[in-house]
């Protein structure tokens, strides 16, 4: 496995625990970051996750990844920052943190692999792209559910 084939597996493993988040938010890319021999893939939720909704949300992936044959190495119950850690099969680390204002981060690292060029994801965000926006915005899509007593 390259790189670039590290990034493709990172996008699907994206892909699969968003398609998990009912109802669906929204999310924009951050930013693809690598090093010497690894490369990691970024989420942003641009949808408002309340405090209240906060545990709601990781205790969907948890389940999702506790499923998907994922290791939990670590879980944060911080009620403003949360976060949960997991490691894939493969090798591949997970994190679902929320930061901010509730906006959440995904992010996927590989583990080390042979050395490649690393193309940017071809994932279409299911909202405005922010191209060549940074840092991105804070959370700033509601939802009726998510957001629910966000002020």
């Amino acid at each position: 496995m390259n790189m670039q084939d590290a990034a493709d597996r990172a996008d699907r493993i994206l892909d699969a625990v968003l398609a998990e988040v009912k109802p669906a938010v929204q999310w924009a890319h951050g930013p693809t970051s690598s090093g010497s021999c690894d490369v990691s893939r970024m989420r942003v939720v641009m949808t408002i996750v309340s405090e209240q909704r906060r545990g709601s949300l990781l205790g969907v992936v948890d389940r999702f990844w506790r499923k998907s044959g994922y290791r939990i190495k670590a879980i944060n119950n911080d009620g403003d920052v949360p976060a949960i850690y997991a490691q894939t099969n493969d090798g591949f680390g997970v994190t679902l943190s929320v930061g901010g204002q509730g906006q959440a981060f995904f992010e996927v690292d590989s583990p080390c692999v042979e050395e490649s060029a690393v193309a940017e994801s071809t994932a279409a965000p299911n909202g405005p792209s922010y191209d060549g926006v940074y840092p991105l915005p804070r959370p700033n899509v509601h939802s009726d559910f998510w957001s629910t007593g966000a002020s």
